[in-house]
């Protein structure tokens, strides 16, 4: 198997800031407005459109218009278990250590 290493760091780094996890979560399995957005994850609209500005640069949302209106939606449906995975990792590496 080889790794495709210049992807996967665009990817995590995408990953590695709270908002856009935030908006990923809210987002979930279905499409969201910017203002479904903001309202859910309690970030200011500029905020917001900053992140899914850099999602969609990494390819984790995709981006339909319909009439005036813009909707977001996850890509690939399985980055949300990939988010689930990442989780269960860090709650038992998190219980399992001893703090520094």
């Amino acid at each position: 198997m080889s790794l495709l290493i210049k992807p996967i760091a665009a990817i995590c780094k995408s990953l590695a800031d709270e908002n856009r996890l935030r908006i990923l979560i809210a987002i979930g399995n279905s499409k969201k407005s910017v203002s479904q957005i903001v309202e859910m994850v309690g970030l200011s609209q500029p905020l917001v459109s900053h992140h899914l500005k850099e999602l969609r640069r990494s390819h984790l949302l995709k981006v339909e218009r319909e009439g005036p209106f813009v909707y977001y939606q996850i890509s690939n449906g399985s980055i949300l278990p990939l988010l689930t995975q990442i989780n269960e990792m860090a709650e038992e590496l998190i219980t399992s250590h001893e703090p520094y």
